[in-house]
């Protein structure tokens, strides 16, 4: 029976749940029922399973302690956090989400995830059996009870989301002060789950981040799109500074290292590993790929990085995942107008002082409606800091947005984009250019982009809603017509004419395409604030 046992064990550690159920069906025929270790993986297995109640009942009668970090606290945790979860499935995924706003995730996400499945499928040659588990959390508290790592780790490194228990574990956006790249966050810990079976549980940590940092873009096109400026950036400062952390200070998570900079730093290293060694999967391989020994390689993949074309000065981080709650300064209620986005607050980031203060000046005549002085004031600061800064890009664009100067706006945003890749804000004030324009198709990608990272702003399922219905995608207008519904708390019949009149308040429309009674049409509830990203334990925290 010990053997037996061991071998359950054995395929649990393999992340082969099938291979350990069966194990055990092998045992339950040799043993008594009640027998304590029988109990105790009875109960593992259940668990990896998702049968969280069984698990409980189990590894009670297994008398197992119930403290921080034993399986059954797990199990306890986890259904109490997901017992009240609602359910959607796709061909291979079932995911489970929290009740309420939560819900406006679910078809995107289980596209991300079926897209990353049919490019892993035949990058790697291989699929999960069965369907894979994705649990959505409230907050880094509850990640902290549902994985094995520290709410101090995930606040310290900025993790959101971990690949363990034969599932994946997501943070929702919600519970982050300003967005995060959700959709890739669920793509790369499918890369880990994947990695994990594949290989049984035997890749390096350092391996296993590299391959999913550099596969997380496969959902949404080719591997290796995942580097943004700002984190070059951060790499280039550590590389001038010698301050690069070693393979094997990764082990066993990138999520335990001390600082949220040594995580950004990790994961940007490993990105550059895979880079360079495209193709491969563990040390040996590397050897017989690069034809030199494994250190050699480390000396020479090292030299690679520090070829790699930095910025030449430091740029603002846009991968800092930032909680709620420890979110300084004001965030927004729920249902809060967001009026003309005024906010002094936004360029304390900015460190050159003149342009900080011409920025102010801007904001100061942007509130008085002096827009036109205000573009002035802001292209000064735009000048001394060129793309650097979000937020000097956005109110300048903001400001010739509203002095309808649009080719100027949309020459300032998408040059923020170039440096800050996937902005929210960035993405929905270009979307409301170019659906000004009536360019449907790129305004679709403009919004979709701010989706991927701030899926709870009703501004981007309102636009949709009117841009799948002009490109004549009907279940999709459908689909975000229930979404604005939700985020908005209008009827789903009142939302196309809400949308006109948000769109027009918001400057998007001129005044002949919007009817006259739609003027009176309800205002949809204003933007909440967005949310978290990962590790294996493996575990992966934020890019």
């Amino acid at each position: 029976m010990k053997q037996r046992l061991g071998k359950v064990e054995q395929s649990l550690d393999d992340w082969d749940v099938g291979g350990a159920r069966r194990e055990l069906a092998e045992v339950e025929k040799r043993v008594p029922s009640e027998l304590e270790p029988l109990k105790y993986f009875q109960g593992r297995v259940s668990f990896e399973e998702g049968q969280y109640e069984d698990a409980v009942t189990l590894l009670e009668g297994a008398n197992i302690e119930d403290k921080p970090g034993s399986y059954l606290r797990l199990a306890k945790d986890t259904r109490a956090i997901t017992q009240d979860h609602q359910r959607a499935e796709s061909d291979h995924f079932i995911f489970f989400y929290p009740k309420g706003k939560d819900e406006v995730l679910v078809p995107y996400a289980l596209e991300t995830l079926e897209s990353i499945h049919r490019a892993l499928k035949e990058d790697l040659g291989w699929t999960p059996p069965g369907k894979v588990r994705v649990e959505v959390v409230n907050n880094a508290r509850e990640l902290s009870k549902v994985s094995t790592l520290t709410e101090k780790q995930i606040r310290t490194t900025g993790t959101i989301a971990i690949c363990k228990f034969n599932k994946l574990m997501v943070t929702s956006p919600k519970a982050v002060a300003q967005g995060y790249d959700w959709q890739d966050t669920l793509a790369h810990e499918y890369v880990h789950l994947v990695v994990s079976q594949m290989s049984h549980n035997t890749v390096p940590i350092w391996l296993h981040e590299g391959i999913a940092k550099f596969m997380e873009s496969r959902w949404r096109g080719k591997g290796g799109l995942a580097m943004t400026p700002s984190t070059q950036a951060l790499l280039g400062k550590r590389v001038k500074e010698d301050k690069l952390i070693p393979f094997d200070k990764m082990h066993p998570s990138i999520a335990m290292l001390p600082t949220a900079e040594d995580a950004a730093t990790a994961f940007a290293e490993v990105f550059y590993a895979i880079d360079y060694i495209h193709g491969t999967t563990d040390k040996k391989a590397v050897e017989a790929a690069t034809g030199m020994p494994f250190p050699l390689f480390e000396k020479t993949w090292l030299s690679y990085v520090k070829k790699q074309p930095f910025p030449q000065e430091l740029v603002p981080r846009d991968d800092r995942v930032v909680l709620k709650e420890d979110a300084k300064g004001a965030q927004p209620k729920e249902g809060e107008k967001k009026g003309r986005e005024i906010s002094f607050g936004d360029f304390a980031e900015v460190t050159e002082v003149p342009a900080r203060k011409f920025a102010h000046l801007g904001e100061l005549l942007r509130e008085r409606n002096r827009v036109k002085g205000a573009a002035e004031e802001y292209a000064r600061a735009h000048k001394l800091v060129g793309d650097k800064y979000e937020s000097v890009s956005n109110k300048f664009a903001l400001a010739l947005l509203e002095l309808r100067r649009l080719d100027e706006a949309e020459s300032v945003l998408r040059g923020s984009l170039r440096m800050h890749p996937g902005s929210p804000s960035t993405n929905v004030h270009l979307g409301r250019i170019l659906l000004f324009r009536k360019d449907y198709p790129k305004a679709k990608t403009a919004y979709l982009e701010a989706l991927a990272s701030d899926p709870f702003d009703p501004e981007i399922h309102l636009a949709l809603t009117r841009i799948h219905g002009a490109l004549g995608e009907t279940a999709l207008a459908t689909r975000t017509r229930v979404a604005a519904s939700s985020l908005t708390g209008l009827k789903p019949d009142d939302v196309d004419r809400a949308a006109q009149a948000f769109l027009r308040a918001e400057g998007e429309l001129s005044e002949t395409n919007v009817p006259a009674s739609s003027s009176d049409a309800p205002k949809p509830a204003a933007k909440s604030a967005p949310a978290p990203k990962p590790a294996p334990e493996p575990a992966a925290p934020a890019k």
